[in-house]
């Protein structure tokens, strides 16, 4: 399908992707295709990747083989925005009809496509096919454990490295492909399905005699001396008119593997039982400390509102102290109260938006399989939650009696994503000045400003007709007119010092986790337990809620009654936590290099930073608002 129609097939794809996800139990991507002896199989390339420079290129953006002419595969929102560019390959053979030494095409370099192939092996390029869905993979043994196997996602394009005696370093490209097709047979019908798909890249400076001709039969190579490749011991060389001769072997193994499994083996994490016990580690800790808190806050509450009710004669009412003496202000309107409705009614949003895909996950209905319907799922879930920002945002707005509600929905629609929008946009254009596949193309940018401004705008804004037509939140207790002089705070409640400690135990909960996820983004690597991420979430959710609940209820005993935007700067500070161990992973973990992907790394993950600013604020707000709202309903205020 070409770029330009992307925009007008878009809801036509989602509609049949969604109905496809709701009446199907198992959903691996594709549905199962049965391959008889001799049926074509037709490998599809899919892009160039680095680890080091992070920037994807189309596969035919270096000087491969084509085929006779090149096919774009159809592809989801998802797909588009990931950078993914499914197309065609020379590479075709029959199910269970081994190929050995098969030439794809020869090739003479230039300068010109020398130096593209240099530059690729020197950034550590892999190169990404598909074949039924199933990625390629490169099986390499561990050399801890003999029997276990790591798959390293494509090959690489080429290696560098120098002849025996010789300082020089050369630079060497794998033109030789030992593809390795596993299948699973069906006793009974002797129909073959794929479940594997693995490669040896090899390279060979292939030799033969005379002049080239499509005839013509290679030395190094001969399918029928029976000289078959196992090594690189006499490697092809890349440099200025050098010849190179692209061919490939095709075996078949029968697998015990039956398909529904097929992903199984694609899904193992080289530190898997790290992982888990990790999560399972933190899982244990922030419960224990959340009942900790939890059993402290109900007795120290109990024992308060206990002692609240039992006064009884006027002496005794003005030596109270405590949260019950700003009962007269708690409820009182914070300063810049517009702007604190539209960031919860975007919370709200974001909320419902990743707890659906995290339940939809959880399900298997958006595994890995299903390309790109990750991403797609989260931006139209967005999309149709503006519903529910609208709402909220309108109805907090009303309790702080506004009057202007079109002018705070506006805001809501607009002011959290053309933010992400502008970072996004520009982040796009570096990727374009690059020439990388990663950039979106005019047709997917178009849209995403369709969704925006043709759905999403319009949801928010009956979303919050409807929230401000309902009646207005009452406040259990009445607010003075004039406002109660707070007291001098001690150092350790300073509101800085608090934000900042308030911040530490959310980012607690979610590090290690975040560590794999950060993991699979940017080293190219699938993440799959959605399982364990759902159970993260709560335990964020309740730690937010949780941790800004005491901290708001040390607040008001200390007599100081602006705890709105604090509640939601307390758990939001946890995104400044998420932002700095970002960078800790940037100079860590990762290897880039160009200065253009570090500004793609740190824009991209400032943009999940504010989300989750976002996110985690509104949680802790809305703690805090039913927490105020519950102990003073529950005293006598004379």
């Amino acid at each position: 399908m070409a770029r330009g129609t992307l925009a007008c097939h878009l809801w036509i794809s989602v509609s049949i992707m969604l109905s496809l996800h709701v009446n199907c139990f198992y959903l691996p991507g594709v549905a199962p295709e049965d391959f008889q002896k001799g049926d074509p199989l037709r490998v599809k390339a899919n892009k160039l990747t680095s680890i080091k420079t992070q920037l994807p290129y189309s596969y035919y953006s270096l000087p491969y083989c084509r085929p006779d002419r090149i096919v774009d595969s159809a592809e989801n929102l998802g797909e588009v925005l990931r950078g993914d560019r499914i197309e065609n390959s020379p590479y075709v053979f029959k199910m269970r009809e081994p190929k050995m030494c098969n030439v794809v095409c020869r090739l003479t370099l230039n300068a010109k496509t020398a130096k593209e192939f240099k530059e690729k092996i020197d950034d550590e390029y892999r190169v990404n096919m598909i074949l039924d869905n199933l990625p390629l993979v490169v099986p390499i043994r561990r050399p801890d454990q003999e029997s276990s196997m790591v798959y390293l996602h494509g090959f690489l394009v080429g290696l560098k490295g120098q002849y025996a005696g010789t300082k020089g370093e050369k630079y060497f490209i794998h033109n030789h492909l030992t593809f390795v097709v596993k299948y699973h047979r069906d006793p009974l019908t002797e129909f073959s399905r794929i479940v594997g798909f693995e490669v040896k890249p090899f390279s060979v400076k292939h030799e033969y005699e005379g002049e080239w001709n499509e005839k013509s039969r290679l030395t190094t190579c001969d399918p029928h001396a029976k000289r078959i490749i196992t090594s690189s011991e006499s490697p092809q060389e890349v440099e200025d008119k050098k010849e190179i001769i692209f061919t490939y072997d095709v075996e078949f193994q029968e697998s015990d593997v039956k398909w529904a499994s097929r992903w199984d083996t694609y899904l193992l994490m080289a530190d898997d039982q790290i992982h888990w016990f990790s999560i399972v580690n933190s899982l244990m800790i922030v419960l224990f400390l959340s009942g900790m808190v939890a059993m402290i806050m109900l007795r120290t509450l109990y024992r308060d509102i206990s002692k609240y009710n039992q006064l009884e004669t006027q002496e005794e009412a003005q030596e109270e102290s405590g949260w019950k003496l700003v009962h007269g202000d708690v409820f009182r309107p914070p300063s810049n109260s517009d702007l604190l409705c539209v960031y919860v009614g975007t919370g709200v949003q974001f909320f419902g938006m990743i707890l659906i895909t995290m339940i939809f996950a959880a399900l298997g209905f958006l595994s890995p399989s299903n390309r790109g319907g990750l991403m797609t799922a989260m931006l139209l879930l967005w999309v149709f939650m503006g519903l529910f920002a609208g709402f909220s945002s309108a109805r907090l707005y009303k309790m702080f009696k506004g009057t202007e509600w079109k002018r705070v929905t506006v805001k809501t629609a607009f002011m959290f994503p053309a933010i992400c929008f502008a970072i996004f946009f520009v982040l796009n254009a570096l990727i374009w000045g690059e020439k990388s596949s990663g950039a979106v193309p005019f047709g997917t940018m178009f849209a995403l400003v369709f969704l925006w401004f043709g759905i999403s705008v319009p949801l928010v804004f009956v979303g919050a007709y409807v929230g401000f037509r309902k009646p207005a939140i009452e406040d259990p207790v009445k607010t003075n007119k004039i406002p109660r002089q707070i007291p001098e705070q001690a150092w350790y409640m300073n509101p800085v010092f608090s934000i900042l400690i308030g911040g530490i135990l959310p980012f607690g909960a979610v590090f290690i986790e975040l560590f794999f996820i950060l993991t699979s983004i940017w080293l190219h690597q699938f993440y799959y337990i959605f399982g364990f991420l759902f159970i993260v979430f709560i335990i964020l959710v309740v730690t937010c809620a949780e941790i800004t609940i005491v901290l708001c209820y040390f607040q008001l005993c200390s007599e100081d009654y602006n705890w709105w935007w604090r509640s939601y700067l307390t758990s939001g500070s946890s995104a400044l936590y998420l932002f700095l161990y970002a960078a800790f992973y940037f100079f860590t973990k990762l290897e880039i290099t160009k200065p253009i992907s570090g500004v793609l790394y740190f824009g991209y993950m400032l943009i999940l930073s504010y989300a989750f600013f976002v996110l985690t604020g509104t949680i802790g707000f809305y703690a805090c608002f039913w927490f105020t709202r519950l102990i003073y309903s529950s005293v006598k205020i004379d």
